[in-house]
């Protein structure tokens, strides 16, 4: 009985929405506008964050990085004039701290250097490949597996060779007949021979993270110069008991070559793949709570709206209300068809906020070529608190309705 009432009032909710369809648009604007506020914002957070943890996961077992930049800066230029001042970190700092720390397993070097198209004896690839600077210790801190060929050695490194390990994608689309070691492949007008070809990551995060070449730091260097730039720094523990303390000793380390005076922040930054992933969802909280406040007034002003409506529903549809009671329908089906009412506006402007919320949000992840994201959470969040709104501001136009007077309800023209 109380299943077919429920069938009955969200008929009657529907009719109604479908008989005003303007006033209906209108209505569930505002409720459009709340729930696509939060969602729009929740989803792109979500792309940020996935392509975070899509660059921090290369990094191998156990492995953190030290840099020069801090991983996210939100700050003015003023605060960011600290940053710019700390010496850069060099191939001899690796040097060094390889040396000297003693519970490192691996110690290796990483950069980016330059980007475009690049060219075999067959075909040209994408403008959007990455020349990457590396010594053989960076293989292992960032998971780099060699399937074809050998990984970078310390002889390329000491005579600067123009050798290259490419990634997957790349290395079968230039050379898709055949293999492509001892083959030659132009980089910025520089031919490099391939001595090797990593281990395919599979395109869940893209597809476009294999598209690059990898060459001795040396080699690079010299090509692209050392003064300006600061390398990345990739630092493996033998295992995850001494992940903590190797880390430590890796500071005191830095801080002797760099000669940080007792007392004062480090003039470097060491990053995990944790410690980057919470550095950045709390520098997005105050966005997250300022959006949901936001958000939180513009659904208390739909729910004023939607009350509105409601009463103006209620006074023309007297006569209605009064035919109903008339045949035997109680206030409690009266309340219902009008609380109905309330939550089916509130949930078409929800569901209509959530879909663009979510196509809003997804032009991030198809700007850094991502898989789109669905944040099921804050869908199921957003398409609740329209209930509770539809509810909250619809009862007290559903108790008025329901309160009318059978005989006065008939008699109003």
């Amino acid at each position: 009985m109380r299943t077919a009432e429920l069938r009955e009032g969200l008929r009657m909710a529907l009719n109604a929405v479908a008989s005003h369809k303007l006033r209906s648009m209108l209505t569930m604007l505002g409720v459009l506008v709340g729930v696509f506020s939060i969602i729009v914002v929740m989803t792109a957070v979500r792309v940020l964050q996935s392509k975070i943890e899509s660059e921090m996961s290369g990094l191998g077992a156990n492995t953190f990085a030290v840099q020069k930049w801090p991983g996210f800066y939100f700050g003015g230029p003023d605060g960011f004039e600290k940053f710019w001042r700390r010496k850069n970190l060099t191939l001899a700092d690796a040097e060094k701290l390889r040396e000297r720390a003693t519970m490192a397993l691996n110690v290796g070097v990483e950069d980016e250097f330059w980007q475009g198209e690049v060219g075999s004896r067959y075909l040209k690839s994408t403008p959007n490949v990455t020349l990457r600077g590396a010594s053989p210790g960076a293989f292992p801190a960032k998971n780099w597996i060699v399937t074809e060929g050998r990984p970078l050695m310390e002889q390329d490194m000491n005579s600067a060779r123009d050798v290259a390990v490419l990634g997957y994608n790349l290395a079968t689309n230039l050379f898709p007949f055949g293999s492509a070691l001892g083959e030659k492949v132009k980089l910025d007008g520089i031919n490099y021979t391939v001595v090797g070809v990593l281990e395919s990551k599979g395109a869940s995060m893209g597809g476009d993270q294999e598209k690059f070449a990898i060459a001795p730091i040396t080699a690079v260097q010299n090509r692209y110069g050392r003064i300006w730039r600061s390398l990345t720094i990739l630092v493996q523990a033998p295992d995850s008991l001494s992940y903590e303390d190797t880390m430590e000793q890796v500071r005191g380390v830095m801080r002797t070559l760099r000669k940080v005076p007792a007392g004062r922040d480090d003039d470097f930054e060491l990053f995990s793949n944790d410690s980057l992933i919470s550095q950045f969802q709390s520098f997005t909280l105050s966005v997250r709570l300022g959006v949901a406040l936001i958000s939180s007034i513009a659904l208390v002003a739909a729910g004023i709206g939607i009350m509105n409506i409601m009463l103006v529903s209620v006074t023309e549809r007297t006569r209605e209300i009064g035919i109903r009671r008339a045949i035997g329908a109680k206030k409690r089906n009266i309340m219902t068809q009008f609380i109905m009412e309330a939550v089916v506006l509130c949930e078409l402007g929800g569901i209509a906020g959530v879909i663009l919320g979510i196509l809003g949000g997804n032009f991030a992840a198809y700007y850094l070529e991502l898989p789109p994201v669905i944040p099921v959470d804050w869908t199921i969040f957003g398409l609740a608190i329209c209930s509770v709104v539809g509810i909250v501001f619809g009862t007290y136009p559903a108790y008025k309705a329901a309160n009318l007077d059978p005989i006065e309800s008939l008699r109003y023209e």
